[in-house]
């Protein structure tokens, strides 16, 4: 039986996503889409742009970016940089709900993700921080024989993390904060019953 937005929305009520207590955090949202195809349910990932005063240049993520002042809302910040970086307009999409913030492991920052269903093709319009955007089988990223511990390099340091192999071998992994945000959100629909839960045993 195929997985549905309705599924997905009944799957995140009911989240805490409480604000986090730390003033200092900056705050930052992003957006998780999905889409619907003959095979199965996808996932949209932008491969950042390289930028030297961009600390993850040129990694894989979702599209998203920091909480301005005018934006009255986590979710209005993720749906505004979405719009801006690839030219997709979410108040169009269906609204599925929110995945509990985390915080970031090498900078202080924290993180919502909102999630999202297209109910009609979208032509991306890719702004210059976005190198690329594509679209990812859900399925996929359950393989374990995808899920790595890579060598990544952040901000100049490198260090090994846990990854997950979504380009050709050679090229850039999925690892860090969407990384995080993926296996929440894999968590919640195995946790709900939707898809069967993973086993990740990184090489």
């Amino acid at each position: 039986m195929a997985l549905s937005y309705d599924q997905i929305q009944k799957a995140l009520t009911g989240n805490k996503t409480s604000p986090l207590p730390d003033d200092s955090l900056t705050r930052a949202a992003v957006a998780l889409i999905l889409r619907t195809v003959p095979s199965g349910m996808e996932i949209l990932f932008i491969e950042r742009a390289a930028h030297p005063e961009d600390p993850w240049s040129g990694n894989l993520g979702f599209p998203g970016g920091k909480v301005e002042s005018g934006d009255g809302s986590e979710r209005q910040t993720a749906e505004r940089e979405t719009c801006e970086e690839i030219g997709l307009d979410l108040e169009k999409a269906e609204y599925l709900g929110r995945i509990p913030d985390i915080i970031g492991a090498h900078l202080p920052v924290s993180i919502s993700c909102f999630v999202y269903g297209l109910v009609r093709p979208a032509h991306l319009v890719l702004e210059d921080e976005v190198k690329s955007a594509f679209w990812f089988p859900l399925d996929q990223l359950q393989n374990p024989d995808r899920h790595l511990a890579a060598t990544v390099n952040f901000d100049g340091r490198e260090m090994t993390s846990p990854a997950i192999r979504i380009l050709a071998p050679g090229q850039t992994v999925l690892w860090g904060i969407t990384y995080r945000l993926v296996i929440s959100f894999i968590e919640i629909l195995a946790g709900s019953g939707l898809i069967s839960p993973i086993t990740i045993s990184p090489e």
